[in-house]
């Protein structure tokens, strides 16, 4: 079963232009770009055969082939990087029977949640769409709160059924709990990591569809599918003592290169 991750790469970025260029320093006090930290993070997960950065910035690309990546380039009229990972998939020519979405604002994604996704993705068959979900420790929790009292869009939350199948994603704190928990407590809230794994035929269907009313309110491309009535299958990841965070707002910077140089990422 050929495997594809893509990673969709945008300048224009209302919340954060230029965020795929953006440095962040290493705990060996090197600064990698946000791209090249995401290309290198792709580059460690096994079971992959290919890896590409869609792009439609000439900033991004020529940045991507510095480091020797492969890049797509796609159209800027391409909404998210669902969309993005279609059209690059139909300008490789398809042939892969999984396609993973590693959204480059995740740097800190650790090889085994991709691999356990596309395991994830492979043991179910019925599913046509998976991404993965992290319980989160009050540590995490703490700062999605604080980050919603500061008017900030931080990390996307995630609630799902019995049958692991998402009942909703958002950006607001779900579920709600009244609870005060300490950083190490475990919660009962799901963060809901940035990357997808889609079977061909629904990422090929993807942008045919019209954008919904709840895709349009909390600005999440997953819900396209749940809003078409597709399952997105949550595929719950350890963290095994790592911390995870994405790159959302200027702010993130200090605290991602915090998480490196704590956990000894150079």
């Amino acid at each position: 079963m050929p495997v594809l991750i893509v990673i969709p790469a945008r300048y224009a970025s209302t919340r954060y232009p230029g965020k795929p260029l953006v440095a962040l320093r290493g705990a060996d006090g090197v600064a990698k770009t946000l791209i090249r930290r995401s290309w290198d993070a792709a580059m460690q997960v096994n079971g992959v055969d290919r890896v590409v950065v869609a792009t439609d910035d000439d900033r991004i690309a020529d940045a991507a082939r510095g480091f020797g990546a492969e890049v797509v380039m796609t159209s800027v009229d391409c909404q998210n990087g669902t969309e993005r990972c279609a059209e690059a998939v139909a300008n490789l020519g398809g042939g892969y029977d999984i396609v993973v979405n590693l959204q480059g604002d995740a740097p800190l994604t650790p090889a085994w949640f991709v691999e356990d996704l596309i395991a994830g993705l492979r043991a179910n068959p019925q599913a046509d769409v998976a991404t993965p979900v992290l319980r989160t420790e009050g540590r995490a929790l703490n700062g999605f709160l604080a980050d919603r009292r500061a008017g900030r869009v931080g990390g996307t939350t995630a609630v799902f059924g019995t049958n692991n199948n998402a009942l909703y994603f958002s950006k607001e704190v779900i579920p709600y709990t009244g609870k005060t928990y300490a950083d190490a407590d475990e919660t009962p809230v799901y963060h809901h990591v940035g990357v997808y794994a889609y079977r061909p035929d629904a990422l090929a269907s993807y942008p045919t569809w019209a954008t919904g009313p709840l895709e349009q309110l909390e600005g999440l491309e997953q819900l396209r599918f749940l809003e078409r009535g597709t399952p997105v299958l949550c595929v719950e990841v350890d963290g095994k003592g790592r911390q995870f965070w994405e790159l959302n707002n200027p702010q993130d910077v200090p605290l991602i290169e915090a998480m490196l140089q704590e956990m000894g990422d150079s």
